[in-house]
């Protein structure tokens, strides 16, 4: 019997499976990526063999790419705050100290214990550094008025530092090319760091606010079919990512940012709404696809070959180095206490952290470097698959009913100084 017949018969009675069982699931300790990975793996040679062929670096490079685009804007479509530093306090922090606190630290690792040199450090903690914004939809925010301080920390974390890890990506490439540093840093500075990051951000705004406008005009003039109308969304992350690239912006920010600029623009809630469901929906769909290649790519031996370091990485990042950095990065903010704990403990990755290394191997990253990277790499978001997937429940309904004895004693005390 075709193979392929095969595949589209598990894909089927999985979809099938996770669509009506979704009321149970979410109720489970237990997350959708996980269940893909196991699914992944049952198709892979140690399964039922039904993965036969190894997909390039090349597809999944263009696969994660879009599954991160589509992610990103969702998350910038989510993001329900005044463009001002105050309201924005929890992100900043996240992304200028949380994050370089992150990278840093795993190529401290990497150099001091895995013998790795600082070009190759760094780029392992390039490539771990971002959260995931598609496989960490249980503690974002779920709807455009969700004001949780910790979900729209961690939603609006995966949006920004999925864009802004690659200047250290490209810092590591270049160390690793050439490790005269001094060659190179004047010109990394001005046009990853800085050209980069401001065109990526201005055709954020540019793109988004001139297919608002086109959208509205057109719309004045005759009404789009209903059924097409949210395909608006999916040509705004095209055309968008296409022409931040075009002028070497990066074009994951530029998204994020496409994504913030629109809802603010449209101003229309079911507009919003509609557009964050759409792209939810395409989301979905790809991530089944991404976390199955991911469970169906596994092999045993190079995983055993390089478990301890990867343990070694995965286990100092999630109980030590991202819990250590959060606290740091909270200090001085008035808040509740717990938020610190959950921000250290969510630092889920997935395929942001995919595509970051399929781009670092068709860059020329390969040999021994690049098996080590890629597997420590691999070993990192099962464990985060599991230990995440299985937590994110229990931990947010924990988190849901603090919140709502806290809101409770706020209103009795509120009550108390009325009477």
């Amino acid at each position: 019997m075709d193979v392929y017949i095969l595949d589209l018969l598990v894909i089927g009675i999985l979809l099938l499976f996770v669509t009506l069982g979704s009321g149970w699931i979410t109720r489970l300790p237990l997350s959708y990526a996980l269940i893909y990975l196991i699914v992944g793996v049952v198709l892979s040679p140690y399964g039922f063999n039904l993965v036969q062929v190894r997909p390039e670096t090349n597809f999944l490079e263009r696969l994660t790419e879009m599954v991160v685009l589509i992610s990103l804007f969702s998350c910038g479509l989510k993001m329900n705050r005044v463009l001002t530093l105050h309201a924005w306090a929890s992100t900043i922090r996240l992304i200028a100290l949380l994050m370089p606190i992150c990278i840093f630290a795993i190529a401290w690792v990497g150099h001091q214990f895995l013998g790795m040199s600082w070009g190759l450090a760094i780029l392992l903690g390039a490539i771990l550094a971002p959260t995931d914004p598609v496989l960490a939809s249980e503690v974002q925010l779920s709807h455009p008025d969700d004001r949780d301080e910790v979900r729209f920390g961690l939603t609006s974390e995966g949006g920004l530092n999925d864009a802004l890890a690659f200047p250290f990506v490209y810092f590591g490439l270049h160390w690793i090319k050439d490790n005269q540093w001094q060659n190179w840093i004047w010109q990394w500075t001005a046009i990853d760091l800085i050209w980069a990051i401001a065109a990526g951000f201005g055709m954020g705004v540019l793109v988004a606010k001139a297919v608002v406008k086109i959208d509205k005009r057109v719309q004045r003039v005759r009404q789009v079919d209903s059924l097409m109308e949210d395909f608006v969304a999916l040509s705004m992350i095209l055309l968008t990512y296409s022409l931040a690239e075009l002028v070497n912006g990066y074009g994951f920010l530029a998204v994020f940012v496409a994504g913030v600029v629109a809802q603010r623009s449209y101003r229309n809630p079911e507009k919003q709404e509609s557009q964050i469901e759409f792209t939810e929906t395409l989301e979905k769909l790809l991530e089944v696809g991404t976390i199955l290649l991911l469970g169906s790519l596994l092999r045993w031996e190079p995983i055993v070959r390089f478990l301890p370091q990867s343990l070694l990485v995965a286990g100092l990042l999630f109980f030590v180095i991202r819990p250590v950095g959060a606290w740091v990065s909270t200090i001085g903010e008035h808040q509740n206490p717990i938020r610190p704990l959950l921000f250290g403990w969510f630092g889920i990755r997935g395929v942001g952290s995919i595509y970051y290394l399929t781009y670092a191997l068709g860059e020329g990253l390969q040999g021994t470097a690049g098996e080590q990277i890629a597997w420590i790499t691999f070993t990192t978001i099962v464990i985060s698959v599991v230990l995440h997937g299985i937590s994110a429940t229990p931990i947010m309904n924990w988190y849901e009913r603090q919140m709502e004895r806290r809101r409770e004693r706020v209103r009795k005390r509120q009550h108390g100084r009325v009477v």
